[in-house]
């Protein structure tokens, strides 16, 4: 079992910056691939970024790659997700999700066994 537990969501303005993280606690923590997603009012989920268990590879989706970046620190058990040049349409609750190497299309949520509750970020334009 992970738990998760995601922080930094709020209120930005449109270009402005946020960074979230991801507590991890439970079983080991660079076990798992990591991955944030991103639910916004009347859509579904969809996927945001992916690293590895080591940090060194990691995929976006198109719309948030060369403005947000997902970093991990295995020491503190965290994961993060830097987001920079928000826009309105980055405004969605956020996930952190843990992933067992091998566990199928890590763009997809069904390749992710635990999740966390969520952060809400909210851009204004």
């Amino acid at each position: 079992q992970v738990q998760l537990v995601e922080s930094g969501g709020g209120l930005v303005q449109a270009g402005g910056s946020l960074r979230l993280s991801c507590a991890a606690s439970g079983r080991t923590f660079d076990d798992y691939g990591m991955g944030w997603f991103r639910q916004a009012p009347g859509k579904e989920r969809e996927f945001v970024a992916y690293i590895n268990t080591v940090g060194t590879i990691t995929d976006y989706a198109d719309s948030v790659k060369d403005r947000f970046t997902i970093s991990r620190d295995n020491a503190k058990n965290t994961l993060y997700l830097g987001a920079n040049s928000l826009k309105a349409e980055d405004t969605a609750v956020y996930y952190c999700a843990a992933r067992r190497p091998g566990s199928g299309d890590l763009w997809t949520e069904n390749a992710y066994s635990y999740w966390g509750q969520g952060t809400q970020v909210t851009v204004s334009s």
